[in-house]
């Protein structure tokens, strides 16, 4: 998918990210000077009334709140083609997942994150919205400019699953994240505040030890929660998490303040500041992307056929052994400010991956033969020369193969000459399980990422990267997509 050169009357810069129903594009807003974000409604989603109308209300529903902790709606419109689009605050340092991929936050900061997506909260419940999905993934960070010089602002965004407190009085559409969400949300019966309350615990749980209180995989998982194991940490503040995660939401506090107060006295605040910038400031975020040549793409985002791509995001635990590859260092975050990007599909239409440009030298869209006699699959190869994923000269690069399988191999390639290669990691998302395995110290391209995805009954994808840093890889591995397997 290549970068629209303007979304209204915004020229956009490249995207930031994409999920089931929408990609966020960063774009200038000319008019005043900044950044903005523009999240745009997936083209294959258009004519669905149910989903147009989950995305416009997410717009309605962040413009009822006046508060610094919630992401601000600017504008609002549609393309040419009918998709809606909302143009929001951009948040120039990341998400809290981004953020705890680095490292632990400290106590205080902990803390202080905490209160302000209490406050975030609040202000959403003061205008009889509920958000139903508080994870770190949805909790925002921006840097903010006052006389006091610049400081870091915790906000809640993506309220994709928000809903009127008057409509969530009633039987609602089960959604969130199973492993934060509430008994009665994944029950489907009707919510108020102490909802998001629990989430908001849960989050706490995890900011505070380091993991999450439930390894539920599904939502009727989540129906009936056991206690989460002993917190081990002053038994004061985890009276006051385990009430916030009471099954019985009658045992929670009145509301979320309620819990952020007692929250904050148990950790003997004050409340500290949000953890200081970890992204350098960018100094082209008024600079268009270049137009990549040849794609022959209007202005406006392309349009496949078919039923929505599937994201395939990386789980938390790749991330947190991606980081420990190299330490929280300064390349992570000099790699993080990276600007162009580009991305790529193959011949069939399969799959897709967006990567930094200088991958482009030599991209491979045909379709490759996994073992002799077998027919062809769908494969893309991307990288940064010809000859990237050679054994004798390698470099920074990414190969997805799709290849007949019911079941996850025992072992994936090895890297005799990578100085140290991680234990597999397990995992299952949306029903497909994974294996992956890190390796460091790799000449060439300093880590490599194997992974094998059990797709569907009779078929695997393989996904291999070449990187220079682990940013770079997890921002790879996020962005691969697959189409109609």
């Amino acid at each position: 998918m290549s970068a629209p050169s303007r979304l209204g009357r915004y020229p956009v810069r490249r995207r930031i990210g994409s999920g089931a129903f929408a990609t966020v594009w960063l774009a200038h807003d000319e008019h005043l000077d900044c950044p903005v974000a523009i999240k745009v409604l997936a083209d294959n989603w258009t004519t669905d009334l149910h989903i147009r109308q989950r995305f416009l209300e997410e717009g309605r529903f962040l413009r009822k709140v006046e508060s610094p902790h919630v992401v601000p709606v600017y504008d609002a419109g549609e393309l040419a083609d009918d998709r809606p689009y909302l143009v929001m605050a951009y948040a120039d340092q990341g998400t809290l997942a981004d953020r705890l991929e680095l490292s632990a936050l400290e106590r205080s900061q902990a803390l202080a994150v905490l209160v302000q997506v209490g406050r975030g909260l609040s202000a959403l419940h003061d205008r009889g919205v509920l958000h139903r999905d508080v994870k770190p993934a949805n909790v925002l960070f921006r840097t903010v400019e006052n006389g006091r010089g610049s400081r870091v602002v915790a906000m809640l965004g993506d309220l994709g699953l928000g809903k009127a407190m008057d409509m969530s009085s009633r039987l609602t559409m089960v959604g969130g994240t199973p492993t934060y969400v509430a008994p009665e949300q994944a029950l489907g019966e009707g919510l108020d505040p102490r909802a998001d309350q629990f989430s908001l615990a849960a989050l706490t749980y995890h900011l505070l030890t380091g993991r999450q209180p439930f390894d539920h995989k599904t939502l009727a998982a989540a129906e009936d929660p056991a206690p989460p194991p002993p917190m081990g940490v002053d038994p004061a503040v985890e009276a006051v998490v385990l009430r916030g995660l009471a099954k019985d939401r009658e045992c929670r506090f009145e509301d979320v303040e309620a819990f952020t107060a007692a929250l904050a006295e148990a950790m003997g605040g004050p409340v500290d500041e949000a953890p200081q910038a970890w992204i350098p400031v960018d100094p082209d975020l008024t600079r268009t992307a270049p137009r990549p040549e040849g794609t022959g793409v209007a202005d406006g985002l392309p349009d496949p056929p078919g039923p929505p791509r599937r994201r395939r995001r990386w789980p938390a635990a790749v991330a947190a052994v991606l980081a420990l590859a190299v330490g929280a260092g300064a390349g992570w975050s000099v790699e993080r400010a990276v600007t162009a990007e580009r991305t790529v599909e193959d011949a069939t239409g399969t799959l897709a991956v967006t990567v930094p440009e200088d991958w482009t030298t030599q991209v491979d869209p045909e379709q490759w033969t996994p073992v002799d006699g077998q027919r062809e699959q769908p494969s893309l190869a991307a990288g940064t020369r010809p000859g990237w994923n050679s054994a004798d000269d390698p470099a920074p690069g990414v190969f997805i193969g799709v290849l007949a399988g019911d079941e996850l191999p025992s072992r994936v390639p090895q890297h005799a000459d990578c100085a140290e290669s991680r234990s597999p990691i397990y995992d299952e998302k949306e029903g497909d399980s994974s294996m992956t395995v890190v390796f460091t110290g790799c000449p060439g391209a300093d880590v490599t990422v194997e992974r094998v995805i059990r797709v569907n009954q009779s078929q695997l994808l393989w996904v291999q990267v070449r990187s220079e840093d682990p940013r770079t890889a997890n921002r790879v591995l996020e962005s691969v997509d697959t189409f109609g397997i």
